[in-house]
């Protein structure tokens, strides 16, 4: 039986430079990185230009109508030139912090749940297909909802039904939101923390909420904005009022109920404050929303120096 001689190649020493890639190589990669790159800043801007459409007009719109006399005068009656929208942006103000109170911690206790007690149980999977059902209905039922079961036993509006109405829809987007950055904390940061002896539920709260709560507050600020121009709700809820209200149990008014009310008339002067009332709510959504991320990025809102 003759056997054919094996030929050995020498292997090649690890400690040798690599082999240098040919041009075309090189000419290939370097395009496909333009290309991907140029789509990457493309898509950015497909985002953002939305964005800036709509502040340019807003502010093309309703720059010229912004005065002292609107943040400080309450609405001035039919036919009457002026007049302002200082009680809707503090009705606003009121109707959303409430709603923030009530469904904020609502949303993070649920989703904390979920994340770190309720995986693969049946209250879990309830819990988040309720969730994720809440997210799709529309904000004229929750309006009517609650109207049914707040508004009609008390026989009259108030800012407590608005707050409860956009409440509710807060909690969803809180909720889904908290169970996915909890998601992404390591196993590791909370066996370590169990294997020194601290309970379960003191892990969750001090170790996993503490690592996840950039990502957490962020969700936080992305339902408070969803929540701030919705109109349909608080038609059905608080209902709206020409005058200063801080009484909770009565009709207030608020920056999208003015808005549309506003919109819909046929006053060009009113027209004309709808624009600035619309600037405005997109303003103020937008620095709160800054205000948050900051104070987040610098560790304030999660406990730091």
């Amino acid at each position: 039986m003759s056997t054919q001689p094996v030929s050995m190649q020498p292997l090649r020493d690890p400690l040798q430079e690599p082999r240098k890639p040919s041009r075309s190589n090189v000419a290939r990669r370097s395009a496909m990185d333009w290309i991907v790159s140029g789509l990457a800043i493309l898509a950015t801007l497909l985002v953002l230009a939305p964005l800036a459409a709509i502040l340019f007009y807003l502010v093309y719109k309703g720059a010229s109508s912004l005065n002292l006399a609107f943040f400080t005068h309450v609405p001035a009656p039919v036919g009457e030139q002026g007049g302002g929208m200082s009680n809707a942006i503090v009705g606003s103000g009121i109707v959303l912090a409430l709603a923030s109170l009530m469904g904020i911690p609502v949303g993070i206790a649920a989703g904390t749940y979920l994340s770190e007690f309720g995986r693969g149980t049946f209250l879990g999977n309830a819990i988040r297909f309720t969730a994720d059902v809440l997210n799709g209905v529309p904000s004229i039922v929750m309006g009517i909802t609650i109207y049914s079961m707040v508004v009609k036993p008390q026989h009259h509006y108030s800012a407590l039904a608005g707050g409860i109405a956009l409440a509710i829809m807060m909690v969803p987007t809180v909720t889904r939101t908290t169970e996915e950055m909890l998601a992404t904390v390591p196993h590791a940061v909370r066996e370590a923390a169990l294997g020194l002896g601290v309970p379960k539920w003191r892990t969750a709260i001090s170790v996993s909420l503490r690592t996840a709560s950039p990502g957490i507050i962020t969700g936080c600020m992305l339902a408070f904005a969803r929540v701030a121009g919705e109109t349909a709700p608080l038609l059905f809820t608080a209902f709206g009022n020409q005058f200063w209200s801080f009484n909770l149990n009565e009709p207030i008014a608020a920056l999208p109920l003015q808005i549309y009310a506003y919109a819909i008339s046929p006053y060009d002067e009113w027209h004309r404050l709808a624009w600035a009332g619309a600037l405005v709510l997109i303003v103020l959504i937008m620095v709160s929303v800054t205000l948050v991320r900051i104070f987040a990025n610098r560790g304030v809102l999660k406990g730091g120096s």
